[in-house]
């Protein structure tokens, strides 16, 4: 159950990507889109593959992860979902929905990143801090 929780949102978001594949729009838009929806899943799924255990849908604090896409990005997973679902909706010409959907993320994000931050600030300290000052977002 614990594995289905956590790997639902990866097969939602294969599966908007796959029905974006089979009812393509002819032109540039789409090409373009699909390219960003392309780069963005695929760091958003080795951003997960490189939190491994540590991630968690809860602000919890098990390790602190600093390789990888960690190495630069704070939260890559929330940069490159984002990125991957805008160039879909840039693709399908989901313009609404895609407004709508990333001011909703956007706003969600930002409040987990905080609670996260204080959950590893809280058990990381000055680690936490250091690691902070050399990261993006």
């Amino acid at each position: 159950m614990r594995r289905a929780l956590l790997y639902g949102d990866v097969v939602f978001y294969l599966g908007v990507y796959v029905y974006c594949l089979w009812h393509h729009r002819p032109g540039g838009q789409y090409v373009t889109g699909m390219a960003l929806a392309t780069v963005g899943y695929t760091l958003w799924f080795t951003a997960r593959a490189q939190l491994g255990e540590a991630f968690s849908f809860r602000a919890e604090a098990r390790e602190l992860v600093t390789t990888g896409l960690y190495s630069r990005f704070r939260n890559p997973i929330y940069v490159f979902s984002t990125l991957g679902m805008f160039g879909l909706c840039a693709a399908m010409g989901w313009y609404k929905f895609g407004g709508v959907y990333i001011l909703l993320v956007a706003i969600t994000q930002w409040r987990r990143s905080k609670a996260e931050a204080a959950a590893l600030e809280a058990k990381f300290g000055d680690r936490y801090r250091e690691y902070r000052a050399r990261t993006w977002f």
